[in-house]
């Protein structure tokens, strides 16, 4: 990890994240593993998550970018039918083991940022 505080990260434009819509798909390094992550907009306000069932660590989604079920309160994990509450990850039900890893965003004129911390850094290419 490099010394001092990582600056927001841009992930996409505000109309690339719509309510109930599929999610933006972006890479992460996590303690120093590259992983996918995704961000879905719910009740309003964007989220993001690691892209990794707390069941098996997998990827949730099939086809890519689909996770929120039809009423778009629940990330479902199309392996194992897994679910998630979208606003905060929170196991919901099925065989999950704990909540998704939260990943921190903010939204500001017209775009969508994530905010690397911890052991969540961008992937350097």
């Amino acid at each position: 990890m490099r010394g001092g505080a990582l600056p927001p990260q841009p992930l996409c434009s505000s109309q690339a994240l719509a309510e109930g819509g599929p999610a933006v798909v972006f890479e992460v390094r996590y303690q120093g593993q590259q992983q996918q992550a995704f961000a879905v907009r719910v009740a309003g306000q964007p989220r993001a998550y690691l892209n990794r069932c707390t069941h098996v660590a997998m990827e949730m989604d099939y086809p890519r970018g689909q996770f929120l079920d039809d009423s778009g309160q629940w990330l479902i994990c199309a392996h194992h039918g897994a679910a998630y509450d979208a606003a905060t990850g929170a196991c919901a039900g099925g065989p999950c083991q704990g909540p998704l890893t939260q990943i921190e965003l903010s939204e500001q004129g017209g775009q969508v940022y994530w905010h690397p911390q911890g052991a969540l850094e961008p992937v350097e290419f």
